[in-house]
């Protein structure tokens, strides 16, 4: 009997252990969690084990963010301008100005102070002037001046968010030329009109105020500007002392 019960005893556990088999299950639980299960499979009749073991696995994710360029940032911009005089004092002189349009173009550095602040010289070239008619001896005229600018405006930038922002500050003009087009034909009042261009004021200061919107690197500008001087002194006899005044729209890159 004792020799039977030992040979059964061997066949059970021969069949045990052929019939156990082990699996390792890789269950992920969540982006930092693994869990694995480990899990015996043993023949009736015997003890059955199960064990878990949980892993947690660290990952670094890496995050990469588009900021503004800081430093200095060269900049160009190109668009129109809306031109007209602004009359200054009383006159009996019979004119009637209109605005008329021109073309600009600068070259700008903006020079960061501090993350919301920087200062923003420029050297650009502007078209101004205006478009008139009126009488002169009972006689009508029409006739559309152009004057020419190299400007240097020195401005200060307040930027209350990345792509938004707005410009200040004083503006030097210097006239290169002045072009007057006659359209309706008065002699003797176009003769007035060219001896006034040669007395105009050659070098006037003015102001600039304006907003500045981004998109990535382009820009779009609006702005006015407005003569601190006047053009012609006290006037003349063919028009009253004026200053000039510009309504720009442009658009630029930022490099």
């Amino acid at each position: 009997m004792k020799h039977i019960w030992l040979a059964t005893t061997v066949v059970l556990m021969t069949a045990a252990m052929k019939t156990t088999a082990q699996t390792d299950t890789l269950v992920k639980k969540s982006d930092s969690t693994i869990t694995t299960q480990d899990t015996t499979i043993a023949a009736p009749g015997t003890t059955v084990t199960k064990s878990t073991s949980v892993t947690t696995v660290s990952n670094t994710s890496h995050v990469t963010t588009t900021s503004e360029k800081t430093g200095l940032r060269l900049g160009v911009r190109a668009g129109v301008n809306s031109s007209n005089i602004k009359k200054s004092g009383s006159t009996n002189i019979d004119l009637t100005t209109g605005a008329k349009t021109g073309f600009n173009a600068a070259l700008f550095l903006e020079i960061p102070v501090v993350p919301a602040f920087s200062i923003q010289p420029e050297v650009q070239f502007s078209q101004k002037g205006y478009k008139a008619t009126g009488t002169y001896s009972n006689a009508p005229y029409e006739y559309k001046q152009t004057t020419n600018f190299i400007e240097v405006p020195l401005l200060a930038k307040f930027k209350p968010t990345q792509n938004f922002g707005v410009v200040i500050g004083p503006q030097f003009s210097f006239l290169t030329s002045t072009k007057t087009k006659v359209t309706v034909a008065n002699a003797s009042h176009e003769t007035l009109v060219k001896n006034d261009n040669e007395n105009l004021r050659k070098n006037i200061l003015g102001g600039v105020i304006g907003l500045e919107a981004a998109a990535g690197p382009v820009i779009f500008d609006l702005r006015y500007s407005l003569d601190f001087q006047k053009n012609n002194g006290d006037g003349s006899s063919t028009v009253p002392a004026y200053k000039n005044q510009v309504i720009a729209l442009s658009a630029g890159f930022r490099f």
